[in-house]
């Protein structure tokens, strides 16, 4: 079952082949589910949302028409996008989510039984590609992006100068989020890019922008991200012990090319960290732009450093800032999520600066989820370091889920703990 307000399509009673596009676009969307969840939780998230089905409604001529390699779809959250656009017409589907549960809820709804024949109806050779990069092998060709508008002006400028410079000339982008989330900026940053942006009118607390006419100069001018900055701050370079450090990010990425003040205040305690002897494996959990990792990699030249991050855009921004300061070969960055794939009773030290936003909302889920990852993770005696908001009261659920924990350091803002494993 989906959210009461998103209510599930009845199963249809004929063969798929024979509805018509309509129906057939009601039946797969009332099938998804937004995995890992069922859908049934009263404030839980919904599988297809007002925005989704605005973006499908004004593509859906374009996708009755679509040839092959024609369609991309960037940030599908459940599915909706890339399955709703190939039910509508379009004979191939390139999907790219950033997050690795994205990934996984489309790949987990492609998966549920007779969706796929629904998508598919009388075209058995409809194909869907699911990647983690918005680069050329993505948009080669494109002539329709659908796009979730992404929270961030950073990661959308990075999206709209990829898709003027790799897609087709009459590539049409349209663009779609909630109207309490959308600002003027967002038309700007198309604008940049595209000579002709409109905004169609709100429907269901929803807009879609329509970019088209991708503008000459454009294809060669040279992207802006990722991008580079030399850091000088002194939290930072007495942590590493270098006199800068130099990052590389993403637009999606938290704080882009900064020091976020989380992280500042954590590197304020780098002198109570364990001693170079007692870590030989380390792990930046969550590792945005790589920072943490980078810090770990030369504060501990002997031991093997992980960085680990759900986010595609984080872990390639981590794999290039650890290259950028020369440690680029004792920095493994790896796409999971909230430290699972770390393997039990393998690290001696965590670093943690956890999310507490998942787009516009405010949620502590992955933070507890990390929390316990690391506690798994953790050998005896090991460590984890975590910042935090302080009105947050982390402090219990560290305590149940790594082992005893301790204030180390606290300001008006931010707390910072040390757990140590059982």
């Amino acid at each position: 079952m989906h959210h009461a307000s998103e209510p599930d399509s009845p199963a249809p009673t004929e063969p798929f082949e024979s509805l018509d596009p309509a129906a057939r676009l009601a039946a797969v969307l009332g099938a998804l589910v937004p995995w890992p969840e069922d859908g049934s939780r009263p404030d839980g998230p919904v599988a297809v949302d007002a925005t989704d089905r605005l973006l499908l409604d004004e593509a859906a001529p374009l996708l009755a028409t679509a040839g092959p390699g024609d369609v991309v779809v960037i940030g599908d959250r459940f599915g909706a996008l890339t399955l709703g656009a190939a039910t509508l017409g379009a004979p191939d589907v390139r999907s790219c989510t950033d997050t690795v549960t994205a990934e996984a809820a489309l790949e987990r709804n492609m998966d549920r039984d007779g969706l796929l024949d629904a998508v598919r109806g009388d075209r058995p050779t409809v194909e869907i590609a699911v990647r983690d990069r918005v680069d050329e092998h993505l948009l080669n060709g494109a002539r329709l992006v659908l796009l979730q508008l992404p929270s961030s002006l950073a990661e959308l400028t990075e999206v709209a100068e990829l898709v003027a410079r790799h897609a087709s000339p009459d590539v049409v982008l349209l663009a779609g989020g909630r109207v309490k989330h959308m600002t003027r900026a967002m038309n700007e940053v198309l604008a940049a890019s595209f000579t002709d942006v409109r905004a169609t009118l709100a429907r269901q607390k929803s807009r879609a922008l329509v970019a088209s006419g991708v503008r000459p100069e454009r294809r060669d001018t040279p992207p802006s991200y990722p991008a580079t900055a030399r850091l000088t701050d002194a939290e930072l370079v007495a942590a590493a012990g270098t006199p800068h450090v130099d990052v590389v990010a993403h637009g999606g990425v938290f704080a882009g090319t900064t020091l976020d003040l989380g992280t500042r205040f954590l590197l304020t305690t780098v002198e109570k960290w364990p001693g170079a002897d007692r870590v030989h494996d380390a792990v930046d959990l969550g590792s945005g732009s790589g920072l943490l990792a980078t810090v770990l990699a030369l504060r501990y030249p002997g031991a093997r450093v992980v960085g680990t991050d759900r986010s595609a855009a984080a872990v390639a921004s981590t794999r290039a800032t650890a290259e950028a300061n020369g440690v680029g070969g004792r920095v493994v960055a790896l796409r999971g999520d909230a430290g699972e794939d770390l393997e039990p009773a393998s690290v001696d030290l965590i670093l943690l600066n956890p999310p507490f936003h998942d787009r516009t909302a405010v949620r502590t889920d992955a933070a507890h989820r990390m929390f316990r990852a690391a506690g798994r993770a953790l050998r005896q005696g090991g460590e984890l370091w975590c910042v935090f908001n302080t009105a947050l009261h982390y402090r219990e659920a560290l305590n149940r889920a790594a082992g005893p924990t301790v204030h180390v350091a606290q300001n008006p803002k931010f707390t910072v703990t040390r757990s140590r494993r059982r």
